[in-house]
């Protein structure tokens, strides 16, 4: 593992920056801080403004740019592993063929539901949806559940069905990332190898908690939306329980009505991770199966614990009564409850903060990632040297 590698890193960024990109960015700092040598190649989303509506149906299926450029790119860098992340839309999943074809071994991260539901989070109308899993996501197309289009939802599926019938993640793939268990049982269930997934967690930096005493109110940090509870969130406040919500979305003006200078908007980073050391808890109210948000490693980094709703990766990574307490999806008044309990029991709740540091130290950290991400480019290397010895 002392070995220093020359890594591919292959992702199509979004227009509005989000955790995977975030993924990326600080996988690709973390590999340059221990030694080795990467490259990053970089599409984006923007690109999609100037390109004609069936240009970016064709790529999505099969991009000959990605072909054309992954052989460049081997060539001139010669990489030891090429680690893919979001392909869609204009990488699209041609990178995999190139990457074998060129007989360098590959791993992908599977930041989201992507290959079985085109909406990528089982969620339908606010609520968890796996009708597509393990199945022809036609359900999916006739729905528009991918930016409500039945157009846009048929192109992402003619994808995934093209790829599904040239075993693409079967024989092009050497190794995945599941973020978590709970992730990871979802692709076994479609049809997915268990052996060849990988669970590797999202990572924070250090926050240097101290677990400073005088902690008090709660904290939500993300989107504002449908999915992440925000509406949950705010009948359960009307309980007269202190939270501040930090982010923007299509629930920050009920928010601000609602909660005032508590409802102050965007944040950048450092002013968040203030005031998670300030905050007695944070809270995850999320209505579908996230695979591991960044902001509960955060929290954990803080020394924060987290209560969460009983749903996906979150009934998970949040241990109740150990690093957090978890209230019933959906529900208002068992999140009240929750918090309520929370404000009346401080030292409780700084007991459990203390539990959440000590795990974000033994699995969260940027050491811990950076060991366990050189074994999942081990495997892959491995398996590949496998497949073309047979």
């Amino acid at each position: 593992m002392s070995e220093r590698m020359r890594v591919l890193v292959v992702h199509n960024a979004y227009q509005q920056r989000g955790g995977e990109d975030a993924v990326v960015a600080s996988e690709v700092a973390l590999l340059r801080e221990q030694g080795h040598e990467v490259s990053l190649h970089l599409r984006h989303n923007d690109d999609v403004k100037t390109a004609s509506r069936v240009g970016v149906a064709l790529q999505a299926v099969w991009s000959r740019q990605t072909g054309q450029d992954i052989a460049a790119l081997v060539a001139s860098f010669r990489p030891d592993v090429i680690h893919v992340h979001n392909t869609l839309p204009l990488v699209s999943p041609s990178v995999f063929w190139a990457a074998r074809r060129a007989g360098v071994p590959v791993v992908q991260t599977l930041h989201n539901f992507r290959l079985m539901c085109p909406q990528a989070m089982f969620l339908r109308e606010s609520k968890p949806c796996e009708d597509c899993l393990g199945k022809v996501p036609w359900r999916g197309v006739v729905r528009g559940c991918y930016r409500h289009s039945v157009v846009q939802t048929g192109v992402l599926t003619a994808s995934l069905m093209a790829h599904r019938a040239l075993g693409t993640y079967e024989r092009a793939v050497d190794a995945f990332i599941a973020l978590s268990e709970f992730s990871k049982s979802k692709f076994v269930a479609a049809g997915m190898e268990p052996g060849r997934i990988f669970i590797k967690p999202n990572f924070v930096e250090d926050a240097g908690d101290g677990l400073p005493e005088g902690r008090e109110g709660g904290l939500f940090v993300g989107r504002l939306s449908d999915e992440k509870g925000v509406g949950v969130l705010l009948e359960a406040l009307n309980q007269g329980v202190r939270v501040e919500l930090i982010g923007e979305g299509e629930w920050f003006e009920r928010a601000k009505v609602q909660l005032g200078p508590l409802a102050p908007g965007f944040l950048p980073m450092p002013a968040i991770i203030e005031k998670m050391k300030r905050a007695a808890f944070l809270v995850l109210p999320s209505l579908c199966g996230e695979n591991f948000p960044r902001t509960l490693a955060e929290a954990y980094s803080c020394g924060l614990p987290v209560i969460a709703s009983r749903v996906g990766a979150l009934a998970e990574l949040v241990k109740d009564g150990e690093t957090g307490l978890l209230f019933e999806t959906g529900n208002a008044q068992d999140l009240a409850a929750k918090l309520a309990w929370a404000q009346a029991n401080p030292q409780a709740m700084r007991e459990m903060g203390r539990q959440a540091r000590r795990r974000y130290e033994a699995l969260y950290s940027p050491l811990t990632n950076h060991r366990r991400l050189l074994e999942v480019y081990e495997a892959a290397r491995a398996a590949q040297a496998a497949r073309t010895a047979s």
